[in-house]
Order: C-alpha cells, then structure tokens, then sequence
C-alpha cells in the first residue's frame, strides 16, 4: 500500500479547532486515529473539539492524561480518547480494552507509539507540529487504507 498525506499550516487555534469538527463529520464506528507530537502542540486541543463536534449535547473533554481514558457517547457511537504517554509496555493497552474499541468505537489516541505492534494499518496518523507563532499549527495527516482517500476533498471543502 501507498502512503499518502495531506498537510495543514494552522494559524490559530480557531482554524484548529474548525479542522477538528471538519474530521469529526467524516468519522464512523471503527476509525482510529492517531495523534502524534511533543507535549503541548495541541493534540488534546484538537480531540476536544472534535468529540464535543459530535456530542447532541456539549459537555466538558478533560484530558484523559490520569484516567488514561475518556469515553463518550455521540451521534455516531462511542468515541474513545486516550493518552498513553504514561504506559510502558503494549500489555497495558491490552488491559484497557482499547484493542476491542478500535472495532467498536471511534478511537483517538494520542502517543500511539505506545501501542507498538497493535497500531492498526488502517489508521489515520495526526502529526502535530509548533509553527511560527505562538497559536500556529502545522498538522500532517497520513495514512495508508483507501478508507481515507477522500480525505483531501472533505477537509478542504
């Protein structure tokens, strides 16, 4: 399979915060999304706001960072948001279900380096990047699966 990948300069956290929602009308059961970056480039930002895109009714998005993982329930079905940077080992991933919810639910997960050989080939990979500016952003999307073959035309609509 080919990689392929779209990349967005973000200038503020408005613009952010619009991709998020613009990505949350295109998710269904069983999507997995991944979001990469060092600490403090906005991948929890991001997931807030595409959950509570999602949700009927708004409600608060904590940062899964000491629950290790946060569910929701929207429209389209659960969605999981997980932080793994404080696990060790991919048997941890294992206890938490997650590995069931990549089926089940729409999963985002930020540190996905700590799923090791459970990453799913047909996720799409965030990378989140600082840029210029204090609120600037550049986010690259890549992915491998036709799933997200589309993905160009939905996201710059």
């Amino acid at each position: 399979m080919n990689e392929h990948s779209l990349i967005f300069d973000l200038s503020s956290e408005v613009e952010t915060a619009d991709l998020a929602v613009k990505l949350g009308k295109q998710l269904k059961i069983g999507d997995v999304i991944l979001l990469e970056g060092d600490i403090g480039t906005g991948k929890t930002y991001f997931a807030r706001h595409l959950i509570q895109s999602q949700q009927t009714r708004a409600e608060d998005v904590p940062s899964p960072s000491f629950t290790l993982v946060q569910v929701y329930d929207t429209e389209p079905g659960q969605i999981w948001h997980a932080d793994l940077y404080r696990l060790s080992s991919p048997d941890d991933v294992e206890e938490l279900g997650l590995s069931d919810a990549f089926q089940t639910a729409i999963c985002l997960v930020e540190w996905p380096d700590r799923l090791g050989d459970l990453v799913p080939e047909d996720a799409l990979l965030i990378r989140f990047d600082l840029g210029d500016t204090e609120t600037a952003r550049t986010l690259t999307f890549s992915w491998q699966d036709d799933r997200w073959a589309n993905l160009s035309k939905a996201m710059t609509a």
